[in-house]
């Protein structure tokens, strides 16, 4: 199976941590790196065209679109957060390519650290069958690890399906 993963680069340090999180995903669900590519986007709001482009290849099971949105003093967060959401689901939706919504939409910059700990794995919330749980139970997660795993759950769904 092969992936991709496209990171928005606005909120770079917490995208980054998602990415590397992402990455940690895929190793533990035993995909072996030269199987996943990278890409990135400017922002959020544009991880759907990417997205779309990248399904159209044919070429991945699955793509992880990761991105960071914080809560600001405008709705501007509102319309990126939702808009980037919408557009990821229809992506998946119109091809038919499991498109995992990796995007952190949180109201201050500290929810948005915690959800991306470099240090976290698994939650309890994610178990499945030969995968890592995180030792510690930790409330604290990385949300590219979870994402990746959903890639990876989803794209091995849509084989049993043929399609």
């Amino acid at each position: 199976m092969r992936f991709a993963v496209v990171r928005s680069r606005f909120n770079a340090p917490i995208t980054q941590a998602l990415f590397e999180g992402a990455m940690r995903g895929f190793a533990d669900a035993r995909i072996e790196p030269d199987l996943i590519e990278s890409f990135e986007v400017p922002g959020s709001f544009e991880l759907p065209l990417a997205a779309l482009w990248l399904a159209e290849t044919k070429k991945y099971n699955a793509i992880v679109c990761l991105g960071c949105v914080i809560r600001g003093q405008t709705p501007h967060f509102e319309h990126v957060a939702r808009e980037a959401a919408r557009g990821v689901a229809d992506v998946a939706l119109r091809t038919r390519v499991p498109v995992i919504f990796g995007v952190l939409t949180t109201d201050t910059l500290e929810q948005a650290l915690a959800r991306a700990e470099v240090g976290a794995g698994r939650t309890a919330g994610h178990g499945g069958e030969g995968r890592p749980a995180d030792a510690e139970r930790s409330a604290r997660s990385n949300k590219g690890y979870e994402a990746a795993l959903s890639a990876v759950d989803m794209a091995q769904l849509r084989k049993k399906f043929d399609i």
